[in-house]
């Protein structure tokens, strides 16, 4: 078996590297819904069912664990997936697939508490506000995931999302840094003047924001902690998979990249971040 990998576009080869980087002699299959990137002005009923169609296709790969290396499909059409399409398919398949999201290990990192644990309670009033700026794509701020998740385990924490509509486009579509670097400012500028200050944190809530993480570095005030979703996401599925034996990701360090628009070459801001070329199957 391999692990499958799904994202809308090369946003999703940031956590993709990171998993390579933390399971090496894993298999996995990388899928970019390039045809339809990006997914964060998309109604949720479309976001949903693309997921569902590049999640299908990963199957048919030879995945039987895929990672939703996108914030968008996590926070719109993860929890419908595995509610009302995933038991349907394991039936049908006699397989133990299953699909996983980068939401969740994003918001243990930034709670500092498992998914599952009880949430902290001070029963006091709470002083000192912890101000977690959350940057994403539209779909994602609408969902209003990171709000509600984090607000029932952390009474100190308060989350403000920018909602960032151009900017994975932009970056899919290898613009250029100093137009990027304004567009970013931009948002920072944005919200800094909603809360008020600027936040103490920051996610950066789409994964296509990690390419240029370096930037929001720049327009945040120096020392602003960013929550790295990849990194979470290595460190929430490597206790999956030893809690889940079932799920054997292989072993002999096979990649594949597969898309469904223009394959061949990425660009050179993708393969940049990767470190080496990068050319795409048609999926």
């Amino acid at each position: 078996m391999a692990i499958g990998v799904f994202d809308s576009g090369v946003g999703g080869l940031t956590v993709h590297h990171r998993l390579v980087e933390r399971f090496a002699r894993a298999d996995f299959v990388y899928l970019a819904d390039q045809a339809n990137a990006p997914y964060g002005g998309r109604p949720g009923e479309e976001i949903v069912d693309l997921t569902r169609a590049g999640c299908q296709r990963l199957f048919d790969e030879g995945c039987d664990l895929v990672v939703l290396a996108c914030n968008t499909a996590s926070g719109v059409a993860l929890r419908r997936l595995q509610q009302t399409w995933l038991p349907g398919l394991r039936k049908a398949s006699g397989r133990p697939a299953n699909v996983l999201g980068i939401i969740v290990p994003t918001i243990e990192a930034a709670t500092g508490l498992a998914w599952e644990a009880e949430p902290e309670r001070r029963g006091d009033k709470v002083e000192n506000l912890d101000i977690l700026a959350v940057f994403s794509t539209p779909a994602t701020a609408a969902s209003r995931v990171y709000e509600i998740e984090i607000d029932k385990r952390r009474e100190d924490v308060a989350v403000f999302s920018e909602s960032c509509p151009e900017l994975a486009r932009m970056i899919e579509a290898g613009a250029g840094r100093r137009e990027l670097a304004e567009v970013i400012a931009g948002h920072v500028k944005a919200i800094t003047a909603r809360i008020g200050r600027a936040p103490d944190r920051a996610i950066l809530g789409c994964t296509h924001y990690q390419i240029v993480a370096d930037l929001f570095r720049q327009a945040l005030p120096a020392g602003t902690p960013l929550i790295h979703q990849p990194d979470a996401l290595a460190d929430a599925l490597a206790i999956y998979l030893d809690r889940h034996p079932e799920f054997a990701p292989g072993t002999g360090g096979r990649r594949r990249f597969l898309t469904t628009g223009a394959p061949g070459a990425q660009t050179s801001l993708a393969e940049t971040f990767w470190g080496a070329p990068l050319t795409f199957e048609p999926a």
